[in-house]
């Protein structure tokens, strides 16, 4: 299994396979805290081989530095199959979030575990604006 985007982006698409991803960011800059973000999406396009074929589940937190979460977690299970003549396929997730709560300026965190394992990590860095 390879992750081969772990993006938080304005807006992402899965169009027949194809993950479209529109303009990815790690960090805000607003006038002050708390604020509320409208809207923005997290995608992600995982590579499975063969031999990882089957049921896997995937977990999406979305946390402060405390670890709170922000959002309900995205607990997804995909069962992941090969055709015969591939030796590779991949599954795209989009998790779009309105109205995304941040407390405070500081970093956060959007953490990717499958099947209980964690695969990846991204951060969101939120700042007031100078």
């Amino acid at each position: 299994m390879n992750v081969e985007v772990f993006a938080l982006c304005d807006a992402a698409t899965d169009s027949g396979g194809k993950l479209n991803v529109l303009g990815a960011f790690d960090s805000l800059q607003v006038g002050a805290y708390p604020t509320v973000y409208p809207h923005c999406a997290v995608a992600v396009r995982i590579r499975f081989r063969r031999i990882e074929q089957g049921n896997h589940r995937f977990l999406l937190h979305f946390v402060d530095e405390d670890g709170k979460l922000l959002i309900s977690p995205l607990d997804a299970t995909i069962n992941i199959a090969i055709p015969p003549s591939e030796s590779s396929v991949c599954a795209n997730l989009i998790l779009n979030i309105r109205d995304l709560n941040l407390p405070a300026a500081g970093v956060y965190a959007i953490n990717l575990a499958v099947d209980g394992r964690q695969e990846a990590t991204l951060p969101l860095i939120a700042r007031i604006k100078p």
